[in-house]
């Protein structure tokens, strides 16, 4: 299998710290979105939605970073996604959730806005206004992750064992740390994220993330 990526893309570290993890390594295939050979052939032949990830395994290719994670776990028939119907659900709900409620408000309005050009919003008015709008809404989807979907007594996302929903939601709560966000008033979040970074691929995968989150420290940035 190969997984065309970037390291610095959210999504190409879910669908990467997924397959290591799973035991589904891939050969790793550069794509870079700094040259935009993203939006062009072959990449964009491939790909016609011209983002990352892809994988590709044999002839059959496969976008959007929550369908690699549940193909490369069925491949492998691994019990983090169960195969029982109501936990196998709960897995999908949690999916769901950050991306329809936590990434785009996280990343979409708090992050790129203030870190990639080609997000940042036309007037310093309505720079402002997105951030501001965009930071109440992401707190409000930390605390309820904090106190209602993680809880005190549960160790991951849907329980006691890890779930590729942890590899994804892990990687979208992470992406936090390049606007230097402070997760220590959610103490269950700050818990689950510390069991979710120890895991042996964690470093690695996202190695070139923290390299890029390090050369913009002395940034300014607005931050939950």
């Amino acid at each position: 299998m190969k997984l065309y990526y970037h390291p610095v893309s959210t999504t190409s570290r879910i669908a990467w710290l997924g397959a290591e993890e799973l035991g589904q390594r891939c050969e790793l295939q550069l794509v870079d979105l700094m040259t935009g050979e993203h939006m062009k052939p072959p990449y964009s032949d491939m790909n016609p939605n011209k983002l990352v990830p892809l994988l590709e395994d044999g002839d059959f290719r496969l976008t959007e970073s929550a369908a690699i994670l549940r193909y490369l776990a069925r491949k492998g028939k691994s019990p983090a996604y169960p195969s029982d119907l109501q936990a196998r659900a709960r897995v999908d709900e949690m999916m769901d959730w950050f991306n329809s409620n936590m990434y785009k408000d996280l990343a979409y309005g708090l992050v790129y806005p203030q870190v990639f050009p080609t997000h940042l919003r036309p007037t310093e008015a309505l720079q402002k206004g997105t951030l501001a709008w965009h930071k109440e809404r992401t707190e409000n989807w930390l605390a309820i992750l904090d106190e209602k979907l993680i809880g005190p007594k549960k160790a991951y996302l849907t329980g006691d064992a890890v779930s590729i929903a942890d590899y994804q939601g892990a990687e979208m709560i992470g992406l936090g740390d390049i606007i230097r966000c402070d997760y220590a008033r959610y103490p269950n979040i700050s818990r689950w994220m510390s069991r979710m970074k120890a895991l042996p691929s964690w470093g690695k995968v996202n190695e070139v993330f923290y390299g890029f989150a390090a050369s913009l420290k002395d940034k300014p940035f607005v931050a939950v």
